[in-house]
């Protein structure tokens, strides 16, 4: 956690910058000079769902301007682009290729909120074009792609801000220092909750895209695909090529917070993650139910995700167990007593309505250019989105084994065996899963170098850390 207050949030503004010009393969980049009085031109990238927060957030701050809407659908420019006539009072140009946005010198930052398979790869070309960058959850869709991101933040000496917004929400700041300074015990397991309805997306034909998008560059760095309507615009979550899992969605939040609330230094040591696709069979490949585990040497992250739930079952919050009792419902529990006691601006639970905070944060630091002032600087971004990376590894390379062989896996660690017992009682109950017909998933346990950012003596492993690129959309090895 940074050391200043951030509940002051940044009001000081500087005249410091740096300037260049854009070419992908890259010179080392800066950016305009801006004045006092000059406003903070940015591109808003990807502007379908979740985008659409980014044009009203930015749209209501005087002193930005939203100068570029980019997507490769252009069906939805014409109303997107209101928001921001309506907003800001003035006409973004509408764009499909991002690297059109990037080649004006007078554009200062991008804001991408594409799908993750973009995310690096558009976060890297900004950067070496002399943009700061605000990059959506994950930061990456392979962990290698991830670091290359913070080398390029840091050769081009740019501001990078990760889309993890409790990192800017004063009761979160609060509730994760005092977990972190000892109030509550010493902290012994940090559990995260990633839940949320999860319905099939149904097995569609491939068909010619609308004549209004442009296909290719959606696919952009991933293998050619046939484009289906369950996969556009959003299910491509679910799909490793484009999407890392709800892991790597609502879970890179939990993850987040579950790391941040450890002691410093804390680093990954190994990963188990189970679970499966349950209750339907679709096109879908990512797991709608995991449950995943990884050691921290005195402390265990545990993040759960189910899908099969209804709305009202929801749970995205997280829970901090400690040696003298939990925190959890907005109240500390301790040992022994089934009262808890409150805990003053506990944080709400469920997906925090922080964005234009965490907008605002990440402009003031374009303006001061104090890189340490950003809530959600890009290597924390890239440290806590690694997580998902390891979950989803161990997931991938398991293998299908039925729940009754799993029952003793997990002996010696008493709340992930409670988690999975709770998990298959959801899956019978819940999931109407008929689980004596149906196998898991269970990961493989792997080993992981923190510092080296590769696993021990796993291959295999190691072979998914990163990915291959269709060209021209290429990560480069060096930034």
């Amino acid at each position: 956690m940074l050391q200043h207050d951030r509940r002051d949030f940044l009001k000081r503004a500087t005249t410091t910058g740096i300037a260049t010009t854009f070419a992908i393969a890259g010179t080392k980049a800066s950016g305009r000079i801006l004045g006092a009085n000059d406003r903070v031109r940015i591109a808003v990238a990807g502007i379908n769902g979740r985008g659409q927060t980014h044009l009203t957030g930015f749209g209501q701050m005087k002193d930005v301007e939203i100068a570029y809407l980019v997507d490769p659908d252009s069906r939805l420019f014409p109303s997107r682009s209101k928001i921001v006539t309506d907003r800001a009072g003035n006409t973004p140009a509408c764009v499909q290729d991002v690297r059109r946005a990037l080649d004006d010198k007078n554009l200062d930052a991008i804001s991408i909120v594409t799908p993750n398979h973009w995310h690096s790869l558009m976060a890297i070309w900004a950067c070496q074009a002399g943009k700061d960058v605000y990059v959506e959850k994950p930061c990456s869709h392979s962990l290698v792609e991830g670091r290359r991101l913070v080398e390029a933040a840091r050769k081009y000496d740019r501001i990078v801000q990760h889309g993890t917004q409790r990192r800017t929400d004063p009761n979160w700041i609060q509730l994760v220092g005092d977990v972190r300074s000892g109030k509550y015990g010493k902290l012994l397991v940090s559990y995260g909750y990633a839940s949320r309805t999860r319905q099939s997306i149904g097995i569609k034909d491939p068909q010619e895209p609308p004549r209004e998008l442009d296909f290719d560059l959606w696919l952009g760095p991933a293998p050619r695909h046939p484009f289906r309507t369950n996969l556009v615009h959003y299910n491509w979550h679910w799909r490793w090529d484009f999407g890392n899992g709800e892991i790597g969605n609502m879970g890179s939040h939990q993850l987040d917070v579950c790391r941040w609330a450890l002691p410093d230094g804390a680093m990954p040591k190994s990963v188990v993650s189970l679970g499966g696709r349950f209750g339907y069979q679709d096109q879908g490949e990512t797991p709608n139910t995991q449950l995943t585990l990884i050691d921290f040497g005195e402390v265990k992250l545990i993040l759960e995700i189910r899908g099969l739930v209804e709305d009202k079952q929801w749970k995205i919050t997280n829970e901090f167990y400690t040696d003298e009792g939990v925190v959890r419902d907005g109240r500390f529990f301790a040992k022994g007593k089934s009262d808890g006691v409150p805990i003053n601006d506990f944080p709400l639970p469920g997906a925090p309505e922080q964005g234009p905070r965490h907008m605002r944060n990440f402009i003031d630091c374009v303006r001061s250019r104090r890189r340490e002032d950003l809530g959600a600087e890009i290597l924390e971004g890239h440290r806590s989105t690694l997580l998902a990376h390891l979950g989803n590894i161990s997931y991938r390379l398991g293998k299908e084994v039925s729940f009754d062989r799993m029952a003793g896996e997990f002996e010696g660690n008493e709340i992930f065996q409670e988690s999975f017992e709770a998990m298959k009682r959801h899956l019978g109950d819940t999931g109407k899963v008929e689980l004596a017909n149906t196998p898991c998933r269970l990961g493989r346990m792997l080993t992981f170098d923190a510092e080296a950012e590769k696993f021990i003596e796993a291959p295999d492993a190691n072979q998914l850390l990163g990915q291959s690129y269709r060209a021209p959309f290429v990560v480069p090895e060096r930034v």
